[in-house]
């Protein structure tokens, strides 16, 4: 798939305004492309507009709530109004809920499905018509390891991401049978140090986090910018996420078993005190934290080479193909 090199694209990032979605703004916007960035909260949209133009680059805000199409179609058509075109369509937006699922809501639920679902349904549906009149482009979806094995503790976070797995595989091949030139990836990162854990309501008595190891958010945004030019399927983001997503294929009654363990539900408490009504971005828009990293990054590995190889697939062949000739050579002197 010949995609358009990052910097003659015209990329949106939903959920721009922290973590992976503010890193990958600002990381487009060097490298050359028109950047639209879209989140509910003001602020953090100003700054970060503020800050790619004091690089030099280029960048509009939308404030925008993913659960609500109007406002989905509305950055799209922004998009086009501002700079003629849309290349690239990067849904990153989500809101996380840490509770056992007799302790969740019905409303609670929905609102989940809502913002990590129903939003990139609606990211995906704005953005098509504007992508296949480019006759090329890419959707890039943030999904999770939680797409292919749920987490005690966060059931409709889990439940969403499943269902992005769902309509993006029905999306692809409809596309490709068409015979349109636009990449769908779903990118699946592990537990990733951003404000997403600062902002999700929890009801565990303490500030959740999911389970390690946890990785920084430059991993993630490598994914992004890859597909964002390659078109890749899949992309898994961390090699644990690839281990778990492993171990679901092979045996999902040993991973049940793993997890019923208290040490699965022991690995979301932090120390740190927050109670059942402290403010989370649920429902509104929560003030701060507008930063890339969230609170662990003295524990966040800033690399993985697992990740690295999948981005860099003639090193990886080139890896692969000297250990089977280093296999032959063995063989034939053993011989």
């Amino acid at each position: 798939m010949r995609l358009k090199p990052i910097g003659e694209q015209v990329a949106v990032v939903m959920g721009g305004s922290s973590g992976i979605g503010r890193l990958s703004a600002l990381r487009f916007a060097e490298r050359g492309a028109k950047v639209v960035v879209s989140a509910r909260g003001e602020a953090g949209l100003r700054s970060v507009v503020d800050e790619i133009r004091a690089r030099g680059g280029e960048a509009i805000a939308v404030t925008a709530d993913v659960a609500e199409f109007d406002g989905v179609k509305a950055v799209a058509d922004a998009a086009i109004e501002e700079y003629g075109r849309l290349d690239t369509w990067v849904h990153i937006a989500g809101v996380g809920l840490f509770a056992t699922f007799e302790e969740t809501t019905p409303e609670e639920f929905e609102r989940v499905i809502d913002v990590n679902l129903m939003g990139q349904v609606y990211g995906a549906m704005a953005a098509l018509p504007h992508i296949k009149r480019e006759g090329r482009g890419a959707l890039v979806h943030i999904s999770s390891m939680g797409a292919k094995r749920a987490i005690p503790l966060q059931s409709a976070y889990c439940a969403s991401k499943h269902g992005i797995d769902g309509f993006l595989e029905a999306m692809r091949v409809e596309l490709r049978h068409e015979g349109w030139p636009i990449g769908v990836t779903s990118i699946q990162p592990a537990t990733t140090n951003t404000p997403f854990f600062d902002k999700a309501r929890t009801k565990l008595g303490v500030k959740p986090v999911a389970p390690p190891p946890i990785y920084g958010p430059g991993i993630v945004v490598e994914a992004i910018l890859h597909a964002a030019e390659k078109g890749p399927r899949d992309l898994i983001v961390g090699g644990a996420s690839r281990a778990m997503i492993l171990g679901q294929t092979i045996s999902p009654r040993l991973l049940d078993a793993i997890m019923q363990r208290r040490v699965a539900f022991e690995a979301h408490y932090t120390g740190e005190p927050k109670p059942e009504d402290a403010p989370d971005n649920l429902f509104e828009s929560m003030e701060g934290p507008n930063t890339i990293e969230g609170s662990f990054s003295d524990r966040a590995h800033p690399r993985s080479l697992y990740t690295w190889l999948q981005t860099h697939r003639t090193v990886k062949r080139s890896i692969v193909a000297g250990a089977v000739l280093g296999a032959v050579a063995l063989r034939r002197k053993a011989a």
